[in-house]
């Protein structure tokens, strides 16, 4: 039994019921591949995005909130509250002490030098650390903890929690704590409210929140005196602001990140040696807490009758570190060095992902750019008077047209064909059509058409049997589904009057252009395709003649071993093994052809499904024609590189033009974004709007270019990608069949389908 005997068998076998549910509730390892890369990507992102989100964005906006709800003692009270069985308690600050706090770091610039000055001087301080910051930056930590420094909380996304849930208040208090048990295996009591100050700013709104903390076990930290060098007022207003009247003790607030804190380090060094000079020592909040402890113990012995035991507080002198500090246990361990891990990965993946799409935007306004020169080029060269490609081609041309089950649109093409103003024959060849296509074409009793039966062998052996038949050294190739118009044969032949050209690629357009899956194609057609063509055809290395419409020299097709079967996109195939013959191909863009289109998502996403992964199949196949030399070469040497560039790589790439501009409308600026993505959606119009007026092309379908580049370009998107991952999982596809209406008729002289 032959090839195409079997062929039919396998093709048309109509899968049981059970076996049709089976193949579909078992999903695709590629598409499986695919979603987990997709999933991937987005967890990525979002993540990236948690880690930025509102860090120095989230400001308070009320303003003489009441405070009627929290007792006195804590607004007239000391910086440290805690809560012992459910009633607030506050400490102050030791006279003549000095407690050191830095909000909002780590920061890998300015928080090493603090720790630096720190060092120096032999002081510790007390960092009130956000968590998104302590996730990328966890060496940072390690250090400031071995230095015998003193950590807090200031939330994962320094947020003002006095506006958030319950659920969001526990989230970010304890995601800060994981980050903190992976960078450094503690985890701590301290805590700051990103936005707090003085005791006195505590309102009803924030009041709760301090409560919850409380009864969780954490000490809120406020301060006495604030050097206020966000403002970055000058140094010597950050030294005085900074220092306590009287000899007081304070909780001084300083920042070690959040902006540019150059003049927080010239300050923070002569503040330092001032206090010193006036007699201050400097501690950690639980420093500060176990010496006011340590007073209050004092003083109530000293006021107890004579003999009385001193408690056990009395005589403690624990470690500060020791106080807040605590050794993380194992699972709250490894979860934070889970969390560091995304983090990691996230924070090389994303600045990775910006790299590529600077390369990706570059390449993609570089193409537009070349296209619209080009292009210009090749229009002005083409409709010179004196350009010609030879003597007139006046010989009768065979038009072969291969039909499988295309009883729709069999009639108006072979009418329109019928209506040619070139002498032709007409070759049908059906392939095992089951839908009785022959029989239209012969019921039709059209001159000079010939119908030939063949066993369902597919297209290119249908397309192969058609030559064989051909009477005339020039072939026209079409599909069954495409009408011409009465000049089109004779346009698109005359280029072989140059006896270096064997082969041309016609004009396709979008007949059915009427609903908006139509209007979308019929764009891409005008810009993407023959935009494209136009520039191919003057680098002198067209990539495809489209099956719709394209001319061969009969002879240089049979050199090349025919119409192959080892690819899916038979026509992207044959032209390069044309090129690769030595032979031009060319463009003759009034040779015009109206197809019909896909009509629904499901059939435009298995056609250009086939068409991508069969262009990766034709360049794989002719890889090597990267190596070839002399005339024969030129399609390896340019054609391929910006085949694989502009039609495989690019657009691979390209969805992280929009994924970046969706991650920067929500992470970033929303209005820098959208109007960057306004601008570049500028551009593809200005291109579009060329390539309609070259094509004369009625400019209204551009009023769907917006909603296009939001919809459909990120189908073609992920069809690229999931024929990509079919042929890195080594997959194979079929060729299939789409289902056509006939809806696309014979148009009329020289006005087309428009």
């Amino acid at each position: 039994m032959n090839r195409n005997q079997v062929r039919p068998q396998r093709r048309h076998a109509t899968p049981s019921r059970i076996e049709r549910v089976r193949r579909q509730a078992v999903p695709k390892p590629r598409v499986i591949i695919a979603l987990l890369l997709l999933l991937g990507l987005v967890s990525v992102m979002l993540l990236d995005g948690y880690l930025r989100a509102e860090v120095g964005n989230d400001q308070r906006v009320r303003s003489d909130a009441s405070a009627s709800k929290v007792p006195d003692s804590v607004l007239d009270g000391g910086p440290f509250l805690s809560f012992q069985g459910g009633t607030a308690r506050t400490r102050s600050v030791p006279d003549k002490t000095i407690v050191l706090t830095f909000d909002d770091g780590p920061d890998p610039e300015w928080t090493q030098k603090v720790l630096d000055i720190l060092d120096d001087n032999d002081v510790p301080g007390t960092f009130f650390l956000v968590g998104s910051m302590i996730s990328r930056y966890p060496d940072v930590v390690r250090r400031m903890v071995d230095d015998g420094n003193e950590v807090g909380v200031h939330t994962f996304t320094h947020v003002d929690l006095s506006y958030q849930s319950a659920a969001r208040v526990t989230r970010e208090i304890a995601q800060t704590q994981l980050a903190l048990a992976g960078a450094a295996g503690i985890t701590t009591t301290l805590f700051r409210a990103p936005y707090s100050s003085t005791n006195d700013a505590i309102d009803n709104y924030s009041w709760p929140v301090y409560k919850k903390l409380g009864a969780m076990g954490y000490t809120s930290v406020f301060i006495d005196t604030d050097s206020e060098d966000w403002q970055q007022p000058g140094v010597s207003k950050i030294i005085k602001w900074a220092t306590p009247k009287s000899g007081k003790g304070a909780s001084v607030l300083f920042h070690d990140a959040g902006g540019n804190r150059a003049q927080t380090l010239e300050a923070l060094p002569r503040y330092i040696k001032k206090m010193k000079a006036k007699g201050y020592t400097f501690t950690t909040v639980s420093g500060a807490q176990q010496q006011a402890q340590g007073q209050q113990a004092q003083g109530q012995q000293a006021q107890a009758p004579q003999g009385t035991p001193a408690t056990a507080g009395d005589t403690r002198q624990s470690n500060p570190e020791q106080a807040a500090h605590r050794t993380a246990d194992t699972a709250t361990l490894w979860e934070g060095r889970a969390l560091l891990g995304a983090v990691a990965v996230a924070e090389w993946t994303v600045p990775g992902l910006a790299a590529v799409l600077a390369v990706v935007g570059v390449a993609v306004l570089g193409r537009f750019a070349i296209m619209l020169v080009l292009a210009r080029r090749h229009y002005r060269q083409r409709n010179r008077r004196r350009f010609s490609w030879g003597p007139s081609v006046t010989a009768p041309v065979s038009v072969i047209v291969p039909a499988y089950n295309e009883k729709e649109c069999i009639a108006n093409t072979l009418n329109s064909l019928a209506a040619s103003t070139h002498p032709i024959e007409i070759v049908v060849v059906d392939d095992g059509s089951t839908d009785g296509t022959a029989e239209i074409a012969e019921s039709l009793g059209l001159p000079n058409v010939r119908v030939i039966r063949q066993p369902n062998a597919g297209k290119p052996a249908a397309l192969n049997n058609g030559v064989r038949h051909a009477r005339y050294d020039i072939v026209v190739m079409m599909d069954g589904d495409t009408v011409f118009e009465p000049d089109t044969v004779q346009r698109l032949v005359q280029p072989f009057g140059d006896p270096g050209v064997g082969a041309v690629a016609g004009n396709a357009k979008v007949g059915n252009r009427s609903t908006v899956i139509g209007a979308w194609q019929h764009i891409e057609y005008v810009m993407g395709f023959n935009l494209d063509r136009r520039m191919y055809d003057l680098l002198r290395c067209m990539p495809t003649i489209p099956g719709a419409i394209g001319a061969f020299r009969r002879d240089a097709v049979l050199a090349v071993g025919g119409m192959s079967e080892d690819t899916l996109a038979e026509d992207t195939d044959i032209t390069i093994a044309l090129h690769r013959a030595g032979w031009r191909v060319v463009y003759a863009e009034h040779a015009r052809a109206w197809t019909e289109a896909p009509a629904s998502l499901g059939q435009l996403w298995r056609q250009r499904y086939r068409w991508s992964y069969g262009t990766m199949q034709a360049l794989w196949k002719h890889r090597r024609s990267v190596t070839d030399r002399g005339p024969s070469g030129r399609f390896g040497r340019v054609g391929m590189p910006l085949v694989v560039l502009f039609q495989i790589v690019t657009p691979v790439f390209a969805p992280l033009i929009d994924v970046f501009t969706v991650y920067a409308m929500i992470f970033v600026d929303f209005k820098a974004s959208l109007l960057a993505w306004l601008a570049v959606l500028l551009v593809q119009l200005v291109c579009a709007a060329y390539a309609f007026r070259l094509d004369r092309e009625r400019y209204r379908y551009l009023l769907m270019l917006p909603l296009q580049q939001i919809a459909y370009r990120q189908l073609m998107y992920l069809v690229l990608i999931h024929s990509c991952v079919t042929a890195a999982t080594g997959g194979r596809l079929r060729w299939q069949k789409l289902k056509r209406t006939g809806e696309v008729g014979s148009p009329a002289p020289g006005t087309g389908a428009r």
